[in-house]
């Protein structure tokens, strides 16, 4: 590591050592360190490493697009590593680069549009719990649904016929373990791994059928190639389908969580929603990407939810090469974290940013759309490749579930936040659903 000279400009920071993690303290000492020295801090850790808080905008924009290459993962990580792997999330340089490249296709408009169907299902068969639960006057744990759906969904977007077959064999889903405990510790890790001895008992069932006519990520995944034609190796497919999985489902599980606590507390973004829904998604068997397209009030809803409750709160960098970011030189081997959480609250950059406002993402916006200061599925070429199907899926879930229930809270009361890897609510959300008179 190349410590800077004295010659070096940093930015403003304390003189004191800190701690940083993936934990509640860092989030305090993030945003103290904001309001005392502004928005691209620097500081020493412990250990002697030097580490900027970056939270201008436009920096972050530069370092994680323009100067990518400058930089590989950062600290925290490694608890990552041990439930994913080298996937696409965790690797870097060349091997995220080949890894990128070959999952990228399974992912165009068109293929995530033939998933549509799926995602219909899975919603409808919510409904038909909820609508039980509503008929008896009992409540919903929101949170604990949202994971089972979307755990179903990715499930069967990613083995097709063989979720049912092979997957759900034994009569109850071995993955259910992911959805029902929210930690991410060792036990966790223990589970997971085991769960590839199954992933790849149905990947040796797929290679050895006689036709190979399977439309989902798994045969995607399976038939995927470099530019040299070879595919993954057995230890890289399991890999990214494990990267997959998780990732596949925390993001819309918790986005899905926080989006029905936000419309059971506001009723004029409930009615703006179900208007819309009504229109374009009154009949589910012409719900398309068309339709979808059109649901503009439901993406900007969703895009406010995502401001306030990004699912990933914080990133880490590393510089693997000396770089300027503002009036300051990043030295090889500096730390770099940004913060979507505390970026998407600054009110430099978002006005009354505690402020629930799904217009803010309307045609009236003074951030244009590919210039905004937000960044939940990072920015660049490593923003989420599972971006646009997320979306997707959640579009379609409101849109028809909206249609059927009005969702009340049983306390309005904040959800404290759960600051691991994801942010989580530390508590269930309890919603009591109430059937809607159908036309």
């Amino acid at each position: 590591m190349n410590l800077p000279t004295q010659e070096t400009r940093l930015p403003p920071g304390p003189d004191e050592a800190l701690t940083l993690g993936v934990d509640p303290e860092t989030l305090a000492t993030l945003q103290k360190l904001q309001t005392a020295y502004g928005n691209i801090v620097s500081v020493r850790k412990p250990n002697g490493r030097l580490a900027w808080f970056v939270n201008d905008a436009n920096e972050v924009r530069r370092l994680l697009v323009r100067h990518h290459s400058r930089y590989k993962k950062g600290p925290g990580f490694e608890r990552v590593k041990m439930l994913l792997g080298n996937g696409l999330i965790v690797s870097d340089g060349a091997t995220w680069r080949r890894s990128r490249r070959m999952i990228q296709p399974a992912f165009t408009r068109q293929n995530v549009h033939r998933l549509i169907g799926l995602m219909i299902d899975c919603a409808n068969s919510r409904a038909a719990t909820w609508e039980e639960v509503a008929r008896a006057g009992e409540t919903l744990d929101i949170t604990q649904e949202m994971s089972d759906f979307a755990l179903e969904l990715i499930l069967r977007c990613i083995f097709g016929a063989d979720y049912e077959s092979h997957i759900l064999s034994a009569g109850e889903n071995p993955f259910a373990f992911l959805s029902k405990d929210s930690e991410r510790n060792l036990r966790i890790v223990l589970q997971v791994r085991e769960s590839r001895n199954l992933i790849m008992s149905v990947i040796n069932a797929r290679r050895q059928r006689a036709t190979q006519d399977d439309f989902d990520f798994l045969a995607m995944y399976m038939s995927a190639t470099d530019k040299t034609g070879a595919g993954f190796s057995d230890e890289e497919l399991l890999d990214e389908l494990v990267t997959l999985i998780v990732a596949g489902y925390e993001t819309s599980a918790g986005t899905l969580n926080w989006a029905w606590f936000l419309i059971a507390r506001h009723l004029e973004a409930e009615s703006a929603l179900l208007d819309e829904a009504r229109r374009l998604m009154g009949d589910p068997g012409k719900i398309d990407q068309d339709s979808l397209a059109e649901a503009v009030y439901g993406q900007q809803l969703l895009e406010e939810t995502l401001r306030l409750y990004p699912p990933v709160w914080l990133f880490s960098r590393r510089a693997i090469k000396e770089d300027a970011l503002a009036d300051y030189d990043v030295a090889e081997g500096t730390d770099i974290y940004l913060s979507p959480y505390i970026l998407h609250r600054t009110e430099e950059y978002w006005p009354d940013p505690d402020r629930f406002d799904p217009a803010r993402f309307g045609p009236d916006s003074p951030h244009k759309k590919g210039d905004r200061p937000y960044f939940p599925f990072s920015l660049g070429p490593r923003r989420c490749l599972g971006e646009y199907f997320s979306f997707l899926e959640m579009k379609v879930h409101l849109g028809l579930l909206i249609q059927r229930f009005h969702m009340t809270l049983e306390s309005d009361q904040e959800p404290e936040l759960d600051l691991g890897i994801n942010l989580r609510t530390k508590n269930s959300i309890i919603l009591r659903p109430h059937l809607r008179e159908q036309d």
